[in-house]
């Protein structure tokens, strides 16, 4: 980055600028970083991408934009470039150390804070960001979203670019075949949509799978934190056993029987010979307020952790 600075400099002024496939190769190069599988790391080297990102956001100059994943920064730099105030959680000692560098060298005068933590872990940040805008890492994209929503609900909208196929699960409808519990969860928060393919061919090193931009719009929770953890143990429970009809795949949440299952979604008003690619989180929710009325019916106590 030395050439970049001096490039600045011998100019006079700088210019914002984003990185390019050379500037990325020669971060990684300097920073002796091999992108890895593990952390899910394939780096964007298009300009006209993270741009294109950035305008279907909608990010506004002077808004707080959280980021996940910032890497060697090439989205950071174009959410800066847009005016906004970007909060980085990055978990890679060395790219949180250098991004900083990075942005003062490319675009001076901006405003980024870089938290070095584990996105699954965070649960306070130095802001209060509006935005989500993030090239989430492939592994664990639908774990992030839904503890970032979970822990931050200032978090009003965003785009992530996810794999192809867990885009299209999480905006999916009910009866789709695709439809799950990432579908349901990411319902529970407000409106999801896909919002354009990304071609492999802007990343380095290229994956091996297809990404799309997927788009949410918050919305009032349906019910309670604690009908939340309910409803999410009882979505669990359905789609561990997704081709069973739901006094079937239940059974072992409601109650610890097909006829208490039966019960307790009857009450609810749900059809029990149903499955659960048929439900909305609405029908979920009602299913969890009827086991919690119902004697013996707990599912955020039975299921434990599968609630998150």
């Amino acid at each position: 980055m030395n050439a970049h600075r001096h490039e600045a400099e011998s100019a006079g002024a700088v210019v914002p600028r984003l990185l390019g496939p050379a500037e990325i190769r020669d971060l990684a190069e300097l920073l002796d970083v091999t992108p890895t599988k593990k952390l899910g790391q394939n780096f964007v080297h298009d300009g006209n991408t993270v741009r294109r990102i950035v305008q279907t956001a909608g990010v506004a100059a002077g808004e707080t934009v959280l980021e996940i994943g910032p890497g060697l920064g090439s989205l950071t730099l174009g959410l800066l470039e847009a005016g906004a105030s970007v909060i980085a959680v990055e978990i890679d000692r060395r790219l949180a150390e250098q991004l900083p560098h990075t942005v003062r060298i490319m675009q001076p005068g901006t405003s980024l804070t870089v938290v070095q933590d584990d996105a699954l872990r965070v649960t306070r940040l130095p802001g209060e960001p509006v935005r989500l805008v993030a090239n989430l890492p492939y592994n664990i994209s639908v774990p992030v979203l839904l503890h970032l929503l979970e822990h931050f609900p200032t978090l009003q909208s965003g785009i992530v670019m996810v794999q192809a196929e867990v885009g299209h699960r999480l905006a999916a409808d009910p009866g789709s075949k695709v439809y799950g519990a990432p579908s349901v969860k990411a319902a529970w928060y407000g409106r999801w949509r896909t919002a354009g393919h990304v071609s492999r061919m802007v990343f380095w090193p290229v994956p091996n799978v297809d990404s799309v931009l997927v788009g949410f719009e918050r919305a009032d929770a349906p019910g309670s934190e604690a009908e939340r953890v309910a409803t999410f143990a009882i979505v669990d429970a359905a789609f561990q056993q997704r081709r069973k009809m739901l006094r079937q795949a239940l059974a072992t949440v409601l109650g610890g029987s097909s006829a208490s299952a039966t019960a307790v979604l009857e009450a609810a008003g749900v059809d029990p010979q149903a499955r659960g690619e048929q439900l909305t989180v609405g029908d979920f929710l009602r299913i969890a307020r009827a086991a919690g009325a119902a004697p013996g019916s707990n599912p955020s106590e039975t299921s434990g952790d599968l609630a998150r």
